[in-house]
């Protein structure tokens, strides 16, 4: 396909920066993001591939649940319609403006690239339509809010369908990378394009705030590699420095630089003809035997200023909508309430932000959220308190303006409070999490034991003990395998030992009475030139799918010289 538009920005770039130059107002930190080396591991789709194959069904839970029954009815065949004359010139206006219509109108990518590996994709989505009319119905809230912002920098609008790639339009989606949210922002590079993470909440789940970041970084991308979308995205998969450690190594062999004749990791490679293929199916579906869902161009949420910090289902309440909708539009909040130091606003179906604003404007400020006061006793501390009240030590500290942890007996304690039962707020992070742990793992063929996390414990040696594997263990507690273990955190484990592992099978931990766990040490490892994965997991007698796991690295990926790297090392097996 030929491009449909010509984009202003991308060629005033490469007339003032020229090919690969980097802008003059971009700062150090922004050249540091851009040549990263390090690649997001996404959630991706394939959990959802799997399920539509009939390969597992574990991963529908609360959000497909939540889906509204009516998109779940398939779109009639418009252009057959048209055709027919069943459709009026009023009717056929409408269809005119609907969202797939505004879609295609701002796509700019080259859709006929001939590779094998845009084929493939396309093959793959022909045979499983039930996987477009799923990412579709999870997508609907987002994507008139993503098409809009899209236009509006000037960006090709096939950016809009990324979010298919690296979530499949799950705002939930947290990967083995610890990348989260639609468009899966791992940590650090959430940080520094502004996405706060907190006990209360994670930036990186916020529709607006995590699609600005998104846009903002492909945008910049994009001028960093001439205009290119194929490079700019492969670097947001990958990192700007391992694209431009292809090019250069393609350069030295008098090869083309582009991104069909570049040697980048497996996923990357993979990356942008996932992207493609799902651009031609939204651009022509019935030549490919789909029927999209109808989707109206139309806002589908509204901003709304709350005044200050509220309960979830009281706002649910209050809209007239059903708390799950709040946490599907407001997937950034971890808990049962919005974040006490804003920013205060929710979004809310549009047919129902008349009245929530009616309503907020005259709610008594008491009773936005429910508070319990606590008279400490003999023998409390903060973080017991904290675990009694599925709270933690600093939002009691901050709540009850506490310069230290140093609490006295007799004292009075104010403690957040959820309005309504747990089960109310059910896509909340503990929610979603104690789902995951009770349906996740059932297929492993291990036997279920809980493991509560002790003081010094490390993925690694929670799964050597139970015959599985790092990966396995964070995925079955919703984790990923850098994410910290906090003590009295309770892990859920399908084990394969759990006849011969040192821990009992409920709320115990495997590391009582283990000879071998004491001698487990964490040390930092600099690469060295013409270190391997494989050669140091040799010379630490450890395994290099760990040594990945505990990196979030790629074991596809090449090291670098300096590249620093934690490693969990039986001291007895160390040189």
């Amino acid at each position: 396909m030929m491009a449909r538009r010509t984009t202003t920005l991308t060629l005033l770039t490469v007339l003032l920066t020229g090919c690969s130059s980097t802008p003059a107002w971009f700062g150090k930190n922004d050249d540091a993001v851009l040549d990263t080396h390090q690649q997001t591991v996404a959630a991706g789709d394939e959990a959802l591939k799997e399920s539509v194959e009939g390969r597992r069904d574990d991963d529908t839970t609360e959000l497909d649940d939540s889906i509204e029954p009516s998109l779940k009815q398939t779109a009639e065949n418009a252009r057959n319609r048209l055709d027919s004359g069943e459709v009026t010139g009023e009717e056929s206006a409408k269809e005119e403006r609907d969202l797939w219509t505004r879609l295609r109108n701002g796509f700019d990518m080259d859709h006929e690239q001939g590779d094998e590996r845009v084929q493939q994709q396309l093959d793959w989505y022909a045979r499983h339509p039930a996987y477009i009319e799923r990412v579709v119905e999870r997508g609907r809230r987002y994507l008139h809010y993503i098409v809009e912002e899209t236009e509006r920098r000037g960006l090709p609008t096939e950016y809009a369908l990324l979010p298919v790639v690296e979530s499949a339009f799950d705002p939930f989606a947290y990967s083995h990378g610890r990348a989260s949210g639609l468009w899966q922002f791992v940590p650090g590079t959430g940080r520094h394009f502004g996405l706060d993470q907190s006990w209360w909440h994670d930036d990186r789940r916020d529709v607006i705030a995590s699609t600005d970041a998104a846009l903002t970084y492909l945008d910049q991308l994009a001028q960093r590699f001439d205009g290119d979308p194929t490079l700019a995205l492969a670097a947001y998969n990958s990192g700007g420095g391992t694209v431009n450690s292809a090019i250069r190594r393609n350069n030295r062999q008098d090869k083309p630089t582009d991104y069909w004749s570049l040697q980048l990791p497996k996923e990357t490679r993979h990356y942008v003809p996932k992207l493609i293929a799902l651009a031609k199916i939204f651009d022509d579906p019935e030549a490919y035997g789909i029927t999209l869902p109808s989707l109206e161009d139309e806002p589908y949420f509204e901003v709304v200023e709350t005044g200050g910090q509220i309960d979830l289902a009281h706002a649910a309440e209050l809209a007239g909508v059903d708390v799950d909708e709040v946490y599907l539009l407001n997937p950034s909040f971890n808990r049962w309430a919005t974040r006490p130091e804003g920013p205060h606003r929710l979004l809310v179906p549009v047919a129902s932000a008349d009245r929530f604003r009616q309503e907020i404007a005259s709610l008594d400020p008491d009773t936005r959220v429910s508070w319990e006061n606590y008279q400490v006793r003999s023998g409390d501390n903060l973080g017991a308190i904290a675990r009694r009240y599925n709270t933690t030590p600093s939002v009691l500290k901050e709540v009850n303006k506490l310069r230290s942890d140093m609490i006295r007996v007799g004292q009075q304690l104010l403690i957040p409070s959820a309005r309504a039962d747990q089960d109310n707020y059910r896509l909340s992070e503990g929610q979603r999490i104690a789902s995951k742990q009770a349906s996740a793992g059932r297929s492993s063929g291990g036997e279920r034991v809980e493991h509560l996390v002790a003081r010094g414990d490390t993925f690694w040696d929670i799964a050597r003990e139970h015959g599985v594997s790092v990966r396995q263990v964070a995925a079955w507690n919703g984790m990923a395998p850098g994410d910290p273990l906090v003590p009295g955190r309770k892990l859920v484990i399908w084990s394969k030992n759990a006849g011969t592992a040192s821990g009992t099978r409920v709320a115990t931990n495997s590391r009582s009475g283990s000879n071998r766990s004491g001698m487990v040490r964490k040390v930092g490892y600099r690469v060295r030139q013409g270190d391997s994965l494989s050669t140091i997991a040799n010379r630490f007698a450890v395994n290099v799918r760990d040594i990945a796991a505990w990196n979030d690295l790629s074991t596809s990926r090449y090291l670098q010289p300096g590249q620093s790297l934690v490693l969990y090392v039986d001291v007895r097996n160390s040189p």
